[in-house]
């Protein structure tokens, strides 16, 4: 199976371009953030304090969690009910970026990620991708831009879907979750050694595509 790995921080619009080479390379894209954001849901909907390693874990453990693809897109089902919605949130993703630091948490969803790749032909974003969950990917790209970059990004997605938002807010928030994903004990986000840097503060969603299909066409 083909593998391409996108890692880099919040608000790099990973998803976005994975999408967009997913679809152009007729490729499944794995949307992993989705998945922490889920079972950040599952510790929201219980009560769980998300600082409790101990309860976020047998949460997360216990969750019944389940991916399916719905006319080409991933939807993510928690208890049997799709939140693809919910996860979406503010809240949800701050509280994933709490839980997403625990080992039982990463090694639940790092082992349901790699079954998927050994499934498809995957394009699969997240924080350890390449480090991680795909080492031996085809291709490996660390997409990044500035904080204001990615703040603005964040809060005009926000505004299209009808949601209240604070630019300084998500600002601040982009600078918090930027500082917990680099010092977290477990599975920092960090460029892999093989991985190409991506710059994507002035280029399109287009150019950022066109530039990652040209680069695995290269190597393929």
């Amino acid at each position: 199976m083909k593998q391409i790995a996108l890692d880099g921080p919040a608000g790099a619009g990973k998803s976005t371009i994975a999408k967009r080479i997913a679809e152009k390379l007729q490729f499944v894209y794995i949307d992993t953030g989705a998945m922490y954001r889920t079972l950040a849901l599952a510790c929201l909907k219980q009560g769980v304090d998300t600082a409790d390693e101990e309860r976020v874990s047998m949460a997360a453990e216990a969750a019944d969690l389940d991916i399916r693809y719905i006319d080409g897109s991933q939807h993510m089902f928690l208890e049997g009910e799709d939140v693809s919605g919910q996860i979406r949130t503010e809240e949800v993703s701050k509280a994933a970026s709490d839980t997403s630091k625990f080992q039982r948490v990463r090694d639940r969803l790092v082992y349901l990620q790699q079954q998927l790749a050994e499934k498809y032909n995957v394009v699969m974003d997240g924080r350890d991708i390449g480090t991680v969950v795909l080492p031996h990917a085809d291709l490996k790209i660390f997409m990044t831009a500035s904080v204001e970059v990615r703040a603005m990004r964040r809060y005009k997605e926000y505004l299209e879907k009808g949601q209240a938002c604070d630019l300084e807010a998500i600002k601040e928030d982009i600078m918090q979750r930027d500082y917990n994903d680099t010092h977290r004990a477990n599975s920092p986000l960090r460029q892999a050694q093989d991985a190409v840097l991506l710059d994507t503060s002035d280029m399109s969603i287009d150019e950022v595509a066109d530039a990652i299909i040209r680069l695995y066409e290269e190597r393929n």
